[in-house]
This record gives C-alpha cells, sequence and structure tokens, in this order.
C-alpha cells in the first residue's frame, strides 16, 4: 500500500467511524424519545381498556376519533423438541414461520455441499469491518 492510500484510508476510517459515532448517538436519543412517547401510550391505552371495563362496550367514539378494544394473542413454545415433534406428527409445517436460520444453513451447506434445496437463493457481497483503534 503506497503512502497515499494510507492516508486516504485513514481518513476514511476515521470519517466512518465519526459518521457511525453520530448515528449512534441519534438512535440513543430516538429510542430515549420513543420510550417516554411508548410510555405515554401504554396509559392513555391501559385508560381507554378502563373504560371499556367499566361500560362493559369494546369501543367508543369521541370528537377526535374512535377506539376499539381487541384480543390479541400470541403463542410461543417453551419446549421446541416437543414442538418439532407436533409439527412432524401432524404434518403441520404452516405452524412455523417461513424463513431460514442463516448460520443453521451456512454450516448445513458446508457440511454438506451436494445438498442445496430447490429454491434456494444465497446472496454473497463483501463488507468492510472498521474498528476504532486502542488507545
Amino acid at each position: 500500500m503506497s503512502d497515499t492510500q494510507a492516508f486516504d484510508a485513514d481518513k476514511l476510517v476515521r470519517v466512518y467511524i465519526k459518521i457511525r459515532d453520530a448515528k449512534d448517538a441519534l438512535t440513543r436519543e430516538y429510542d430515549a424519545k420513543k420510550a417516554e412517547l411508548d410510555e405515554q401510550l401504554k396509559l392513555i391505552n391501559n385508560e381507554l381498556l378502563e373504560i371499556c371495563k367499566a361500560t362493559g362496550q369494546d369501543g367508543g367514539r369521541t370528537a377526535h376519533g374512535t377506539f376499539t378494544r381487541t384480543v390479541k394473542t400470541r403463542y410461543w413454545s417453551n419446549n421446541w423438541d416437543a414442538m418439532r415433534r407436533f409439527v412432524k406428527e401432524h404434518d403441520a409445517l404452516e405452524l412455523l414461520e417461513q424463513r431460514i436460520h442463516q448460520g443453521n444453513m451456512k454450516t448445513f451447506l458446508l457440511e454438506n455441499p451436494s445438498l442445496i434445496p430447490e429454491g434456494l437463493n444465497v446472496d454473497s457481497e463483501y463488507a468492510v469491518t472498521v474498528r476504532r483503534a486502542s488507545k
């Protein structure tokens, strides 16, 4: 690497770190402000739920808009071995989300280079990692 390239690389790394630090500061500021707003929304949401409970209704209309009480249900497993057996036993793959575990797929393909699933798409690109110099 020539002196000019070393200078250019040093300058680029310095600017890269400066930009990354600025992005991190913005993210921290955003996250803090968003958390405050989320807390306010949570309090208002709870008050609206109390109104629904007190009136026995599932919502209401105001001059500024409407609100509706709904039931949101989430499902998860704390026993994935049993869940996998259940899915296989009932041929119920539709119970799972369609997403490939990136690390596991990479390992599988490295260990089984001749076994490539039909329809598998792969996108690889070079990336640069920049680390701050130690002081």
